[in-house]
Order: structure tokens, then C-alpha cells, then sequence
């Protein structure tokens, strides 16, 4: 008894100490091994998380000015637009000057219309008491280019931005451009083009970064044109408008993140330090406190578990006992979930015991009926050929050559099909038993069909499923023929890798609908038996060849039926039969 004391005192104290080390040792060494490389790892996803947010909103950007070039130099260069505007500047008769306002009014709703990155198109004559002189919007009563912030100047045209729309009742934030329109007379003009109203917006979008990012966009000379969102400090500022050829920088507590852009201009993402390294901070708080509730928590679940497990593993190890002893007794449950899951896959492993010795005994009673069956199916067709044979010997002693010819082709039909050969043949083989079937049915029917072959001699070696054709020409015999009907067997190569198997008669054909429950598998067309061939045939191509094999079938009421097969050329070695 103070043995029995001893050892449960020992396994407490074991279970205790393993928790704690099993505990603490793993949290420990990754703490210290992740600690050394999280800094490196976390600054490098983040930076390029930020890298290629920044990236995706400068091409957009770049794609929104590439279509501003794009649209002003159809207004600017295209010559019918210019000639039009040329004519309406040099019109004097109102009459006229409508139908070119009319004309040009359209071709600006078609170009806004299949451009949606385009928001306001107006051509302006800066001159003019009106400068306004064709717009696809209302414009603000100030319209003045020459005011708004430049940009850049890009392939010969000016770009000025981020600034309010010149659209009279709106307020987003756009960029534009102004491109010279060259026309005859002497005053100035130009194409005026807005970016869509709101795609500013889309582009610089704070949720694709997953924190709080300040944008800061650089024009073409290297100047700050906009801070887009929220305020920095002046020497921030100052910093992302200097020249560099780095793409990240840490300046003052702050991260910058460069892109240049190939058209000239810069756009700059600022994170805060802080906000930056939001992540890794997180990441130390946690281990901290994962540590502490570890060391907290192993030494209450040793407890609980040293409480619960002892009693649950001696019932186990009762079950295992009458388990051996007993398949048959149901076992006892613990009420505790894991070792229940073992006794419940004890509990299953002794029904599948007990089924597999029910199965082995009734499989032991199916075998003799089975060897008793194959005797007989043996002993059957055996009797039934010996049987033939004599009926042809008493014809030929008799001299019924006639007998004997309709007895001799009935015994190699059989034996073709009642043989115990290869369920796969070669085309030669099936043309030969399609020969002898059909030599059977021409003496059946008086000779009243003609019946011909035709077959490729290099595909006489290709492998087709046993009794392939002999179904379709049976159906063509019993379904199709009339009065001096023929039936035609034509196999020739289709390609290089294929054969091409058809049955053809001049019968009365099939109807639309009859073929369409044929092809289908109705099994109303079945019972009637026009599908029980075609059916067996269908089954034996998806079987030994599946999506390899084309079944077609075409028929012309009054004119005839064709089946034709297409299937891929093997030899009967590629099979596994």
C-alpha cells in the first residue's frame, strides 16, 4: 500500500515537472529563435505590402493620364474633328454652325461614353468672351486653366492637379489636361480633359494598405503639389520632395516609400514608425503574456489531468483485457472523450471481427454454389456443341449440304460467342464472325438482302471489344431491312491513330423521335428491343475506351440507317483483360 502511495505521488510529481518543461521549452525556443529573425521578417512583409499598395496606386494613376492622352489626341490630332472645328470657328451662317455643334457634341459623348476614366471634356478658347465653347458638362462661371497647379507636361500636352473639378456642381478632386487643338484663324484653342469624378478617390484608398498612410504626390520640377491625406511635418515634406534614388528611407520617426513614375512625376507613401511597427510590438505583448498563462496554466492542467487520467487508463486496459478474452461483450465507457473515442474504435473493431467471421462463413457457402454453377455454365454450351456436331455429321452422310452449311456456320457463330476467349479481339476476328452471323441470316431470310464488307487491311490487327458489330447489324436486319434491303460493314483508318467502324443499310430508317429515345437510354425503346444492342454496344466502347470513342448514328426515314465508331487503334496486348 505505501508502494502503491509512493508511485501515485511519483506520477504526480512527473506529470508536473514534464507539463511545465513541455510547456515553457517549446514557447521559449521559438520566443528566441522567432524573436531574432520577426523584426526582419515583419518589416520586410510590411514594407513590401506597402511597396506594391504604392505601386498598383501609381499605375493607376499613370493608366488615368494615359487615357487623358489617349482621349485629348483624338479631340486634338483627329482631322475630322479638327476640320469641323475649323469650319464651325470660320462659319458665319447659325444654321451651319448647328449642325458642326451638333456633330461634335456627339463625337465628345462617344469618346466620354467608351472611356469611363474621363469625367469633364470641353474644348475652350482662352480669348474668347466666353472661352467655353463645347463641353459635355456644365463648367463653373471661373473656368480658368491657366490658374490651376501644374502637374507635369507630357507628350505635349499640360497636366495640372490634384485640384477641384472645373465641373460646375461638383467638388471631388481631379487631374486634368489641356493639349493646343491647331486650327485655322488666329485665336488659341485647346482640348480640356478632366479624370473621372471619383477616381481620385478609388486610387488612393486607405484600405488597401490595412493602416493609416499619408500620400504625398511630386510633381514633374520636384515640388510638393498635394498631400492627400491628413498632415505631416514640414521637414517630412521637404524630405519627400528632394530627389532620391531609394524607394524606402526612414526619416525623422517616419517610413518613406518612393515611386517614380517613367512619366516624371513621384508618388510618396509616409507611415509613422510607430504605426509601422504596430505589428511587431503586437507580436512581443503577446508572447509576453502567452509565457506567463503558460507557466500559470501547466501547473493546473498537470494537476487535472494526473486527477483524470489514472482512473480512465486502468479501464482501458481492463476493455483491452476482455476484449481478448471476449469478442462478443460490449465494452464499458469512461465518460471521457478521448478514451471513449479508444473504446468506441475497440467497440467498432470487434463488430467488424464478428461481420468478417459472419462473412467468411457465408462466403464458404457461396463458394460451392458458385464452383457448382461454373460447372454447369461449362457443361451447357459444351453439350450444346457436341449436340451441333452431330446434327452435322448425320447431314453430311445424309449428303444435306445445305444442313451441313447452316449447322456449320450456327457452330462457329457460337463458338464465337459462347467461347471462352478474349472478351478483346482484333477487327479480322470480328469480321470473320460477322461473316459467318450474316452468311446464317441471308440462309434464313432466302437470300433476300445483300450483305458486304469492306475493311482496311491495315487496321485488321486493331483490338475492338468481342461481339462489338453483330448488334448493329442485327438491328439492321430486324429493325430497318425490306424486300432486296443490303446491309454494308465498311472499317477503314480515320487519321493516323484511329478506325472508323460503320454499319450501313437501305432500310426504312428511324424516326426523329424514336432516335432521340434511343439515344437517350429510354427504356421504353428497350422493351421493344430496338435498344438492347445499341445499349450493350454503348456500354462496351465507354468501357474499354471512354471519352477516346465517337458513337454516331444517322438515319433518313425511307432511306436508311449508318452507325459509325470511332476508336482509337490499340493492339489487344494494351489491354489488360
Amino acid at each position: 500500500m505505501l508502494k502503491n502511495t509512493r508511485a501515485k505521488a511519483s506520477l504526480r510529481k512527473t506529470l508536473v515537472i514534464y507539463l511545465i518543461v513541455g510547456s515553457l521549452l517549446p514557447v521559449l525556443l521559438v520566443g528566441i529563435v522567432t524573436y531574432t529573425s520577426i523584426y526582419s521578417i515583419l518589416t520586410g512583409k510590411i514594407g513590401n505590402g506597402i511597396s506594391a499598395s504604392l505601386k498598383q496606386e501609381a499605375f493607376s494613376l499613370e493608366n488615368a493620364i494615359d487615357n487623358l492622352d489617349f482621349a485629348s489626341k483624338q479631340f486634338a490630332l483627329d482631322g475630322q474633328i479638327v476640320k469641323e472645328m475649323s469650319s464651325f470657328l470660320e462659319a458665319k451662317q447659325i444654321y451651319l454652325k448647328s449642325q458642326i455643334m451638333n456633330s461634335i457634341n456627339q463625337k465628345i459623348n462617344l469618346v466620354n461614353f467608351t472611356n469611363p476614366y474621363i469625367g469633364l471634356t470641353a474644348y475652350i478658347m482662352p480669348d474668347s468672351q466666353d472661352p467655353v465653347l463645347f463641353t459635355n458638362m456644365s463648367t463653373r462661371r471661373n473656368f480658368k486653366v491657366d490658374t490651376l497647379p501644374v502637374f507635369m507636361h507630357y507628350n505635349g500636352a499640360d497636366y495640372y492637379g490634384p485640384h477641384g473639378t472645373m465641373y460646375a456642381v461638383g467638388d471631388n478632386l481631379v487631374f486634368s489636361e489641356k493639349r493646343i487643338v491647331r486650327v485655322s484663324g488666329q485665336h488659341p484653342l485647346y482640348i480640356y480633359l478632366e479624370t473621372n469624378y471619383s477616381l481620385f478617390r478609388k486610387i488612393f484608398n486607405q484600405e488597401a494598405y490595412g493602416m493609416k498612410v499619408n500620400h504625398l504626390l511630386v510633381n514633374q520640377q520636384g515640388n510638393i503639389k498635394y498631400v492627400i491625406d491628413g498632415k505631416l511635418p514640414t521637414e517630412i515634406v521637404k524630405a519627400a520632395g528632394e530627389s532620391s534614388e531609394s524607394q524606402h528611407e526612414e526619416i525623422s520617426g517616419y517610413h518613406l516609400f518612393r515611386y517614380q513614375s517613367p512619366q516624371g512625376w513621384q508618388l510618396v507613401a509616409v507611415v509613422k514608425k510607430s504605426v509601422f511597427n504596430s505589428e511587431i510590438n503586437a507580436w512581443v505583448y503577446k508572447m509576453i503574456v502567452l509565457i506567463l498563462s503558460t507557466l500559470l496554466f501547466a501547473g493546473f492542467l498537470a494537476f487535472l489531468i494526473w486527477k483524470r487520467i489514472y482512473g480512465p487508463l486502468r479501464k482501458v486496459n481492463l476493455e483491452i483485457i476482455r476484449m481478448a478474452e471476449n469478442v462478443t461483450v460490449p465494452v464499458s465507457y469512461t465518460n471521457v472523450v478521448e478514451f471513449d473515442l479508444v473504446l468506441n474504435n475497440f467497440q467498432q473493431m470487434k463488430d467488424q471481427v464478428n461481420a468478417l467471421i459472419l462473412a467468411v462463413a457465408h462466403n464458404e457457402k457461396q463458394k460451392s454454389k458458385f464452383e457448382i454453377e461454373k460447372l454447369l455454365s461449362q457443361i451447357n454450351p459444351h453439350f450444346l456443341h457436341n449436340t451441333l456436331n452431330t446434327v452435322q455429321w448425320l447431314a453430311r452422310l445424309n449428303g444435306q449440304k445445305e444442313i451441313d452449311k447452316l449447322v456449320t456456320l450456327l457452330v462457329k457463330v457460337l463458338h464465337y460467342n459462347l467461347g471462352k476467349q478474349s472478351i478483346i479481339v482484333t477487327v479480322g476476328e470480328e469480321i470473320d464472325a460477322i461473316r459467318n452471323y450474316m452468311e446464317l441470316q441471308r440462309i434464313r431470310y432466302d437470300y433476300e438482302f445483300e450483305f458486304n464488307v469492306r475493311v482496311d487491311h491495315q487496321v485488321l490487327s486493331a483490338a475492338v471489344p468481342r461481339f462489338l458489330l453483330q448488334p448493329l447489324v442485327e438491328n439492321s436486319i430486324y429493325h430497318g431491312l425490306s424486300d432486296n434491303g443490303s446491309v454494308d460493314v465498311i472499317i477503314t483508318a480515320h487519321g493516323s491513330s484511329e478506325v472508323l467502324l460503320c454499319v450501313k443499310d437501305n432500310g426504312t430508317g428511324i424516326e426523329p423521335a424514336q432516335l432521340e429515345q434511343l439515344l437517350s437510354d429510354d427504356d421504353e425503346a428497350k422493351k421493344r428491343g430496338l435498344g438492347i444492342g445499341f445499349s450493350y454496344v454503348n456500354r462496351m466502347l465507354r468501357t474499354y475506351f471512354g471519352d477516346q470513342m465517337k458513337l454516331e448514328i444517322l438515319s433518313i426515314p425511307g432511306e436508311g440507317t449508318t452507325v459509325s465508331i470511332i476508336i482509337p487503334i490499340k493492339s489487344k496486348e494494351d489491354f489488360d483483360d
